[in-house]
């Protein structure tokens, strides 16, 4: 948008288009593009891009809403082996409960913008074991 207006400003500074796309890097055709644009209007906001559609969403169906969901109980409870979710896990029960192909590496990408991060469990014992301080000592075999 800077180069937009800095192309504007020289022209009508009295520079030829030529010179206004020299300086600001853009092409002769693009000046008079965004030159005509303006006159159109205006208004600065006519040198603005427009929205475009972009690429559409993969898994447009897989919200942030369900994805926690699916993770507020673990896999055990839908009947798989594991206690823990995994990303390829998680991608393939959301499949096949709702129909809708996500990749784990997409699946990866949206739970990380959700500010989720997989982190190994780590298994803690529910109190010590009486003997700890033998069990630690070195044995030596005679």
């Amino acid at each position: 948008m800077y180069r937009r207006i800095q192309a504007l400003l020289l022209v009508a500074e009295g520079r030829t288009l030529a010179e206004a796309a020299e300086v600001t890097g853009m092409s002769r055709p693009a000046v008079y593009f965004w030159l005509e644009r303006y006159l159109q209007s205006r208004r600065v906001e006519a040198l603005r891009d427009a929205p475009r559609s972009g690429r559409p969403p993969v898994a447009a169906r897989i919200t942030a809403e369900l994805i926690f969901q699916e993770l507020s109980c673990p896999p055990s409870d839908w009947g798989y082996s594991t206690h823990t979710w995994t990303v390829a896990l998680l991608a393939a029960h959301l499949e096949r409960c709702y129909g809708c192909a996500i990749h784990p590496d997409t699946l990866r990408r949206r739970m990380r913008a959700m500010g989720l991060r997989w982190k190994r469990p780590r298994y803690v014992y529910s109190r010590k074991a009486p003997h700890l301080p033998q069990k630690k000592q070195p044995s030596f075999a005679a």
